[in-house]
This record gives structure tokens, sequence and C-alpha cells, in this order.
């Protein structure tokens, strides 16, 4: 059974770890991948309709909705977002699939655009939803320390946000998803899956899996980003960026010119959004991403 209409839901080992996985469609490979404090259900709005045009493959991110959830390590390299594309990379050598289409959103789109770098020649295009390179929002934390400071909190050694967010995960899940949409409501979040957000939020391995995830973030994530900029090392694939008018990337000017210091190829598109764009405006999801992706 699957909670995405018209997907099959399966667990496939990755060597790692096992991936809850949901799979709809026929044509080229197309994997989506979701973010912070989210689950494949983000997807529900535009995954049915992608599926009328490509394979689309929807992979619970280790740590996230129904994928394991392994215990972090003290350097944390276990929610690396090295680590979190390898299992991408796995799952694909586990469907036959050489290449890829690849989009993410939030923590997904890190993981797509480590992957991309890791391992070129395994995607043939990219899609980023509303994020910008992990080193340069650390870099830039002064100007953005408000708006994510969840960065910083989460990425407290533990057990302090473990323990402060456990008293009330409901409230934090919501408050989130709230406070970055634009219309600061959570009616763009479909029932089931604002349910299952917060289900997630209070599974104390689930929860430890998400602030292990900002502890990478502020730790090996941030120090490959800076060994490849060092290095000159840039994304080969095409990549389209798709950012909100009123989401974090835009508070850098122009975030598409942020992400062609990094990317060969790039193409971009505004919209009008918070942060959760598939749920918000799915519209403008499938507007930049259909032909970016091959669509007839």
């Amino acid at each position: 059974m699957s909670d995405l209409p018209g997907f099959v839901q399966s667990r496939i080992d990755t060597g790692e770890v096992a991936l809850s996985v949901h799979r709809a469609g026929r044509g080229a490979p197309l994997i989506l991948l979701h973010g912070f404090p989210q689950n494949h259900r983000c997807w529900g709005k535009v995954a049915p309709e992608l599926a009328r045009h490509f394979h689309v493959i929807v992979p619970d991110l280790r740590g996230y909705g129904d994928s394991d959830a392994p215990p972090d390590d003290a350097v944390h390299s276990v929610y690396s977002k090295r680590r979190m594309g390898a299992d991408i990379r796995a799952l694909m050598d586990a469907l036959g699939l050489e290449r890829a289409h690849l989009l993410g959103h939030d923590r997904g789109a890190r993981v797509a655009y480590r992957l991309a770098l890791d391992h070129p020649e395994r995607l043939a295009r990219l899609g980023l939803i509303e994020i910008l390179p992990t080193l340069v929002y650390w870099e830039n934390f002064a100007e953005l320390a408000l708006p994510i400071w969840h960065w910083a909190f989460l990425a407290q050694p533990a057990p302090l946000p473990e323990r402060l967010i456990g008293s009330d995960p409901g409230f934090l899940a919501d408050y989130l998803l709230k406070s970055w949409t634009l219309e600061k409501s959570l009616a763009p979040f479909a029932p089931d899956a604002l349910a299952s957000y917060r289900a997630q939020m209070a599974s104390p391995e689930r929860l430890a899996a998400m602030c292990a995830d900002y502890r990478a973030g502020a730790g090996p994530d941030r120090a490959q980003d800076l060994e490849d900029r060092a290095a000159g090392k840039r994304i080969a694939a095409p990549l389209h960026f798709l950012w909100a008018r009123s989401g974090f990337p835009a508070r850098s000017g122009d975030p598409a010119a942020v992400w062609r210091q990094w990317a060969e190829m790039v193409g971009d598109s505004p919209c009008d959004s918070g942060h959760f764009v598939m749920e918000e405006n799915p519209q403008a999801v499938l507007a930049a991403f259909l032909p970016h992706f091959g669509a007839p």
C-alpha cells in the first residue's frame, strides 16, 4: 500500500540502511528527495502528475519517514549529505538505474547537489527547490541567524535539542511548518501529511536523526562544500533552481547568481510561495521541472 495515489511502496536495502520507497510511472527515472521536517508525503500534490511522464521514485531519506534511522557517530558523518547521497546511489544500483534525474527540496536538495558533485556520472539533470549551498548559509549566518535559527539550535550537542523538542514535539512541527509558509498557515498541508510530520517529530529515534542531520550540516557538510569550492569543483549536470520570492534563498538578493558559482549550467524560476513550494504552489513546481526534465 502507498499513501501517494497510484504509487507502490516497498523497502529497499541499500547496504547501510533500508529505505522506504514509493514508485509509479514509466519513462526516464526521476528521483524526488524531501526535506525537513517532512518526508515523502510532501510530494503528494505533484508526484502523480510527474508520474504521467517519468518513472518517479520517492524515497524517505535515512532517519525520516519509514526508512531506517541509524544512530549518529561522534563526528556526525552518519547523516552527512555524502552518506545520504550514497544511499540514493545505492538505491539506483538496486533498481538497475545507471543514471537518473534528481529533484530535491530543502535537506533533500542538499543531498541532491552533494550527489551531483560526488558522482556526476549518475545524474542526467538536477533540480533544486528553495536552498543555497550549505557553506553559503554558514558563511552568511550573521544575516540569516533569525530566519534559520533552527540550524544552530538543532546542531547543538545531544541531548539538548532532543530534550527540549521532545517535551512538545507537535508544537515545533506545527510552528516550523506554519511560520515558513507564505500565509503563515497549516492549510497547504494535507491532513495525513501533517499528521505524519507531527508523528515523525514525536519519534525519539527520528528526532535524534533530524538533529544529527543538522549536526552534519554544521560539520562534514560544510567542510566538504569548502573543499570542493577551494578545488574549483562544479556541478556538471544541467541545473534548474526554483525559489520562492518569500523564501530563504531570496534573502541573498540574487539566489540564482549564487548557484552559477557552483554549477556549469543554471536556469531558475522565481515563484510566489513560502518555503514549502510543492504544497503551497504545486503548479510552479510542475511548470519549472516538467520541461527541465524533458517531459513532452
